[in-house]
Order: structure tokens, then sequence, then C-alpha cells
């Protein structure tokens, strides 16, 4: 059993509730995390999505940990490719000098997922490719070691301990690293592929001034209820989003179960929402205590970030509240 455990909540918006009160849900949710006894709480990064509130990362962490006192907050993560690296470095000192020893600073090279996205950005797809480079970039507004730009200075950002992690998409695990930072790893429904990213990055690892042994967070959506039915039930929102976006090219807002399973599909439909549906961790306690100890044995995971959504906050919140007795929270 990873015996750590941290919630990344993505501010997916709901049918019949606006993207406002998807992000007051996710603050909500930080809340209970902490009572919880869960470890850290990121958020993440998207942008033109409509069933996603979340645009705007280090804003939308300032807000949880003002309203937290204890848990660790950050960013699962902040798109590098998409900000200035000084940016960056300057947005995340303000949040550790406000909220000290309890800033994370989550980063992924993905930049918007179409075109009208990356205009409006300013960026395009070759932008992901200078990411190794961002990161030292970044790093070194950090510390101080910069020196492209003589007598610049990343205020309030330099000479903070600003822990960074890196999310492994294409090349992640590698930079992650050759730059001896913790990596950040999912979906656990392909857990062969995750394994053998952590295992690789292990390899690789090369210790930095602050990192000095490997660090591996494994991420993926893992549902607790009373009965197996019951967490089937969770999955079924996001598992149906997915399947309407690769079939309309629009991720929607979450639907209740219900209306999911009275619809009717197209047979693209049907296998897309079954795909998105298998794999997840999933079931009573006693299940996914036995998933979990499976996860942990092949991974070798030092700690695990659940991303489940859905609908129903009830189920949602109930699901965060066994797990986290479970594991012993």
């Amino acid at each position: 059993m990873i015996r750590k455990l941290s919630i990344l909540d993505r501010s997916r918006t709901r049918q019949g509730h606006p993207a406002p009160q998807a992000l007051r849900d996710t603050v909500e949710l930080a809340r209970t995390a902490e009572e919880l006894g869960y470890h850290r709480f990121w958020v993440s990064e998207h942008h033109s999505v409509p069933g996603v509130a979340g645009s705007a990362p280090t804003v939308l962490a300032a807000a949880v940990a003002g309203a937290t006192h204890r848990i660790r907050v950050g960013t699962g993560g902040v798109m590098l490719p998409n900000h200035q690296p000084m940016v960056v470095a300057e947005q995340f000192g303000v949040l550790e000098a406000l909220f000290p020893g309890r800033i994370d600073m989550g980063l992924g090279r993905s930049v918007g997922f179409t075109g009208g996205i990356r205009r409006a950005l300013g960026r395009d797809t070759e932008d992901a490719d200078r990411f190794e480079e961002q990161l030292a970039e970044l790093l070194g507004w950090l510390d101080g070691t910069q020196r492209a730009h003589p007598e610049v200075h990343a205020h309030p950002a330099e000479g903070l301990r600003i822990p960074a992690y890196v999310l492994a998409t294409g090349e992640g695990a590698s930079i992650a690293a050759r730059a001896g930072l913790p990596l950040v790893v999912g979906d656990l429904r392909a857990r062969d592929r995750v394994s053998g990213i952590a295992r690789a990055y292990r390899e690789e690892f090369r210790p930095s001034a602050g990192v000095t042994q490997p660090y591996v967070v494994v991420s993926g959506t893992v549902a607790v209820a009373a009965t197996e039915e019951e967490a089937h039930r969770i999955l079924i929102p996001e598992a149906w989003a997915l399947a309407h976006s690769r079939t309309r090219g629009s991720f929607p807002p979450l639907r209740p179960a219900e209306e999911i399973e009275a619809l009717e599909m197209t047979p693209k439909e049907r296998e897309l929402y079954e795909g998105a549906l298998a794999g997840h961790i999933h079931g009573t306690q006693e299940q996914v205590a036995a998933q979990l100890s499976e996860v942990a044995e092949v991974t070798g995971a030092d700690e695990l970030l659940v991303t489940t959504s859905t609908y129903d906050r009830t189920a949602l919140l109930d699901s965060y509240a066994r797990l986290a007795r479970l594991a012993g929270l």
C-alpha cells in the first residue's frame, strides 16, 4: 500500500453547475483533503476546454492555500512551454512568500491541444521541445544562477526553496532524471508502462542540490465505495465525457451517471466509453487496498496522486474519505 496520498483536482464542470462553481468546488475539496490527512493538493492548467474551469493554476493555488492551513499546495502542472520562465518563477515566489513551506511547483511540457489555442497563447508545438531548456532557466531564476539576463532577478522567488516536480509526458521522465527532480507519471490503467517509465527514471537519475534520491509519484483515478457497483458509477461521467470528446471534438461538462446509462450510444461511442471505464482502480475498501498494493509492488511508487472526477460530489467526497481510512491517514 502506498501510504503517502495526494489529490490533483482539474476543476471539472458539471451539467447545471457553471465554471465558477467548479472552482469553488475545488477550494472546498482542498479543505476536505486537509481534514482527511492528504499530503498535498494540486490544481491543473487547461485552456479553452469547456469541461474544465482550471485555466490559471497559480491563481487557483493561491485560493486553495488561503483556504487551508497545513496541506501542501501546488500545480499538476503549470505547462511551462505556455509561459516565460521568469514569470513562472515570480508567480511561485509570491506563493511561497505568502504560504512558506507549503508550495509545490509541478511542471509539464504540453502546449494547447488545438492550433487555435496555441495561436492564442502565442505558442506552437515546437515549443514543447524546449522544455528542458526552459526548466533549467526557471530553476536558475530560483537559485540565482541564471546568466542569460544579467542584472535581472526574479523577485521574490530568488533564494526561496520551492520544490519542483516534472510531469512525465513524452521525454519528461528523462528530463526529470537529468535535472535531479521528482517525477509524476500516470495513468495507472497502463501499469506496465508506468512501471517502465519509473524504472528508467530511477536508472537515469542524477542527484541534484535539492533532491539526492529519485522520487516517483504515480497518478490515476481511484474510486472507493460501499460496493463495487457504486464505485463503478463514480467512473461513468468522466468515461462518457472522454468518449464524447473523441467522437464529437468537444470535452463536455460531466453528466449524472443515470443519464449516461440511459443514452443510446453508437457502436463507436460504446467502444470508447467502455474503454474509458476499463482499468481504473475501484471497488470496496478491501478491493482497492489490494489493487493499490499491486501498484506499489509493480511501480515502487513513493506517492499516489489521485485524479478522480465525477458528477456526484457526495460520492466523490465519500470516496476520498474511504481512501484516506484504508491508507491510515
